[in-house]
């Protein structure tokens, strides 16, 4: 039971912090972006940036949500799809992010 209360604060937790950057605030909490210097931060485009983020972090937060779903149920197969999907947004979102410049204005 302990589990799926973990679950859900950190679900509601990504939720949060996705309606954050949904409006554009919190980009000073996403790494790597605050601690660019102010030139570089002049060069991109933050609310691009956010947005994209807060669709990660609602991603990140309905595989969570699988998580506790697996544990409300006890079965292990939701754990195991919502991991490889957290894993696999996590490594699309550092891929995307970090090519093709797509977040330079």
């Amino acid at each position: 039971m302990l589990g799926l209360l973990l679950d859900v604060v950190v679900m509601t937790a990504f939720i949060v912090y996705g309606i954050a950057l949904w409006n554009g605030k919190g980009a000073s909490l996403l790494s790597g972006y605050n601690t660019m210097p102010i030139e570089k931060k002049l060069r991109i485009n933050e609310r691009a940036l956010c947005k994209f983020m807060a669709k990660i972090m609602f991603a990140l937060s309905f595989c969570v949500g699988l998580f506790a779903v697996s544990e409300l149920l006890e079965d292990d197969k939701y754990f195991i799809a919502g991991l490889i999907l957290f894993i696999g947004f996590i490594v699309f979102a550092i891929v995307y992010s970090n090519t093709g410049n797509r977040f330079k204005k």
